[in-house]
């Protein structure tokens, strides 16, 4: 059986007004990405983990806008 962990928010998203973030979660060994203002309806991206480290480590290095 597979184990779905709950949807993590950035810390940065916290004072966003309208709670719309990009969330992730894992399902198994597989990270997922979502985007949370699309609600019930918003697809749900699953990435291989060298995906997703790749993706954390290009966001931590570009400059904020």
């Amino acid at each position: 059986m597979t184990s779905i962990g709950p949807w993590r928010k950035s810390t940065r998203s916290a004072n966003n007004q309208n709670n719309s973030c990009v969330e992730v979660r894992l399902n198994g060994d597989n990270p997922q990405v979502s985007d949370s203002k699309l609600a019930d309806d918003r697809p749900i991206l699953t990435v291989s983990a060298n995906s997703y480290n790749g993706l954390l480590a290009w966001v931590k290095d570009t400059p904020a806008q």
